[in-house]
């Protein structure tokens, strides 16, 4: 039996699995690095998203990276893909290019505990250019 592509991955993927995961697609050399980008862009996605997309990542995260999006307060006005790499480019002093490094290699981790219709839904409701931080293409209707 070939198994379901779109059903979510077992739930709880496990912490250390998605360092290691982060660690790998990101070119990290330490674990300690590959975790500092986990807990930055983490706590980042955690000021930008709401309701039941929110709740429903968290119970699809390791405990640990659930704890790190929950603890952040939305921010009432949703930062676009771009603004949101400059947020936290300038809350660590690093450069745009590290930080959406950082961003785009542990989205890519949210997004195989997440699955796709998840990672579909998140993207709908964030504002514009998260589909590319995410490793996705973002098709806008034709005018």
């Amino acid at each position: 039996m070939i198994p379901d592509q779109s059903a979510p991955p077992q739930h709880g993927m496990a912490y250390e699995r998605m360092l290691e995961k982060v660690r790998y697609d990101g070119a990290y050399p330490t674990r300690e690095r590959a975790e500092e980008s986990v807990r930055l862009v983490l706590a980042g996605l955690g000021r930008q998203l709401t309701g039941d997309e929110r709740v429903e990542l968290a119970a699809r995260l390791p405990f640990e990276a659930a704890r790190i999006l929950a603890a952040q307060i939305p921010d009432p006005q949703p930062l676009t893909g771009w603004a949101f790499v400059k947020d936290l480019a300038a809350r660590t002093g690093a450069s745009l290019a590290t930080t959406r490094w950082d961003t785009g290699s542990v989205f890519s981790a949210v997004a195989a505990c997440a699955g796709r219709d998840l990672t579909a839904r998140i993207l709908r409701q964030l504002p514009s250019g998260y589909a590319l931080l995410f490793g996705q293409a973002e098709l806008t209707p034709a005018a």
